[in-house]
């Protein structure tokens, strides 16, 4: 049996070059053969640090990669060590190292074997070298996921130094979802295919910065074909799927606002037909055939139009036949009601705003230029837009160009427009309440629609269509105008025009039961409006003159908005009393000069 001092001779007779090394990091002994080769004695080498005899790159791995390993692992392998004769020569060597333990865990020793290194492996170590200052994201793993060894380059993207890293498991850089995703053995069969290209992993910075790289791997083999080691190149990616998932997400917004632009646009192109009766102009009065023929002659040009004609006459109906005609007829069609927006709303509901442009501006929202574009707009109540926003109204009919509220991109737009008043826009210029540029590029081909009381041929016709029209939205019997009705109907004046015809037939059928329509019952008596009262010079064969005619209308008005307390909509308003519309007796206001008083 061999005792400890037999022990003593084998290690310090050994051919091959050994060292013993304490918990301490000195050296406990060391064998003739390591004497030899680096010419000390025992006495100089013994209580002193490895390091002592090494060159500074051999020390400074020793420290940050040689030591951490044999802490976790218990061993090293093949790790080259360069030390330093007595003479100053350079002996290149690979050591294999193990460390003992005693039965309960405590750390004895450490046994170092050194092999002096051929030229090729000299050139070897020198690849290491290289290998480390490689100037990307490279790391390589042992059979059981370890590292081995990382570039600079990766330490320095993850935050870490060598002796951090070193013989840990590649795991513990893994992201959390990463971690699961390779759990249960699934990183080993990863690592026994032996490589992969372009696979997308997560990893965790020193400072806890979540980064997507890409990684792509080859395997080194032993003789029996098994892994020996992987070598895994990683690229970050993490600025690059930032902007990609910010191209996402701006592609997404665009296409949720281009479809909620597409259904707006849908929805006012259906709101404009719904409102025109999809075009249909119903008449053959000379005068409806020479604003045709005017309707016809224009609307193949891309001349902005204005539309001219008291409230009611159809104006709407006028810009809808013009589109349809028009080589934009494909486009939309998109109006807007300048009287129905209020004054600091007017820029946006042109032009959009961005979010967050004013107090509201909860979202983006489109303009109706943006909207109409590549189609026809319509203005309707073109006179009511105020003097100061009438310029930037110019500026785009004179260079289809815009800008949103709040911001500062210019966009294009190729819009045609169509304009309607029921105003003396000439009279506006001269009281200064509209611009006289602004007028000329909307009135480049002025249309007039005639009204009702210069179209008698149409009127029997019209009646008749609005009432199928109405007996099928209400869901009634056909009915018939008898002829006493049409007589009624013509000897009517219809101030309201088209718009009043529409609400008296509306109303009749509404009113009627059974077979019979009373039109009776919905049609405005003309002695009504214009009795002469008692007082007034005349008698029951006087003929009224047109002013006579005038005052009593205003009278009548008059006498109406003073019984509704001055209130033109609504029920029990001046309009329903006096059977027009709002908008109509609004008309006939301004026509009259007639205000509501002020307070006392």
């Amino acid at each position: 049996m061999l005792t400890p001092v037999d022990y003593l001779w084998l290690f310090r007779r050994s051919p091959a070059m050994a060292t013993l090394i304490g918990d301490d990091g000195r050296f406990l002994d060391v064998n003739d053969a390591f004497l030899s080769r680096l010419g000390y004695k025992r006495d100089d080498m013994l209580g002193r640090r490895p390091a002592d005899f090494v060159t500074g790159d051999s020390a400074a791995r020793i420290e940050t990669e040689f030591l951490p390993m044999l802490r976790r692992t218990g061993k090293l392998e093949r790790k080259p060590v360069d030390f330093l004769t007595r003479d100053g020569d350079i002996v290149n060597c690979l050591t294999n190292s193990i460390v003992e333990y005693n039965p309960d865990g405590k750390f004895l020793r450490t046994l170092a074997l050194y092999m002096e290194v051929s030229d090729q492996l000299r050139s070897d170590w020198k690849y290491r070298q290289l290998y480390r200052a490689t100037p990307a994201m490279l790391h390589t793993v042992d059979a059981d996921a370890c590292i081995v060894t990382v570039t600079d380059y990766w330490l320095r993207k993850m935050g870490y130094t060598r002796e951090e890293v070193v013989g840990r498991s590649i795991r513990d850089f893994f992201s959390d979802a990463d971690r699961k995703r390779f759990s249960s053995g699934k990183l080993r069969e990863i690592i026994e295919a032996g490589e992969f290209t372009n696979e997308e992993r997560q990893m965790v910075t020193h400072k806890g910065q979540v980064i997507d790289v890409v990684q792509s791997a080859i395997s080194e083999r032993d003789a029996s074909g098994k892994v020996h080691r992987m070598l895994v190149a990683s690229k970050d990616v993490t600025e690059r799927n930032r902007v990609e998932r910010e191209l996402r997400q701006t592609l997404a917004e665009n296409a949720r606002l281009q479809g909620e632009l597409e259904r707006e646009r849908d929805y006012l192109r259906e709101e404009v037909n719904v409102r025109m009766n999809f075009g249909r102009i119903v008449g053959h009065s000379p005068a409806l055939k020479q604003m045709l023929a005017r309707v016809e002659a224009v609307a193949q040009t891309p001349a902005n139009v204005l539309v001219l004609g008291e409230s009611g006459v159809g104006k709407e109906l006028v810009a809808h036949a013009i589109h349809a005609q028009s080589p934009r007829a494909d486009a939309p069609l998109v109006k807007v009601n300048c009287a129905s927006i209020p004054k600091e709303l007017f820029e946006s509901e042109f032009f959009g705003h961005v979010k967050g442009a004013f107090t509201g501006a909860h979202r983006d929202r489109v303009g109706r230029f943006q909207l109409a574009d590549g189609g026809t707009l319509f203005l309707d109540e073109v006179g009511e837009i105020p003097l100061e926003l009438q310029g930037k109204l110019l500026r785009v009919l004179q260079e289809s160009e815009f800008e949103r509220v709040g911001d500062d991109i210019t966009r294009s737009v190729d819009v045609r427009v169509i304009a309607a008043t029921n105003r003396n826009l000439e009279k506006l210029i001269v009281d200064g309440e509209f611009r006289e540029d602004l007028f000329y590029r909307l009135s480049v081909f002025p249309i007039e629609v005639p009204p009702l009381r210069k179209r008698r041929e149409d009127v029997i016709q019209l009646a008749q269509h609005f009432l199928e029209e109405a007996c099928n939205d209400f869901g009634r019997k056909p009915l018939k105008l008898t002829r006493a009705q049409a007589e009624e109907i013509l000897a009517y004046d219809w101030p309201g025009n088209v718009r009043e015809m529409k609400n008296v037939i509306e109303r009749a059928v509404i009113l009627s039961k059974g077979d019979v329509l009373r039109i009776d019952l919905s049609l405005p008596r003309i002695s009504e409006s214009l009795a002469v009262p008692p007082t007034m010079p005349g008698g029951e064969g006087d003929v009224l003159t047109e002013v006579q005619i005038k005052a009593l209308q205003k009278k009548n008005l008059m006498a109406a908005l003073t019984q509704a307390d001055w209130r033109v909509s609504g029920r029990g308003g001046a309009a329903e009393l006096l059977g027009v519309k709002p908008t109509t007796l609004a008309d006939r206001m301004r026509k009259f000069g007639i205000r509501k008083p002020r307070a006392a």
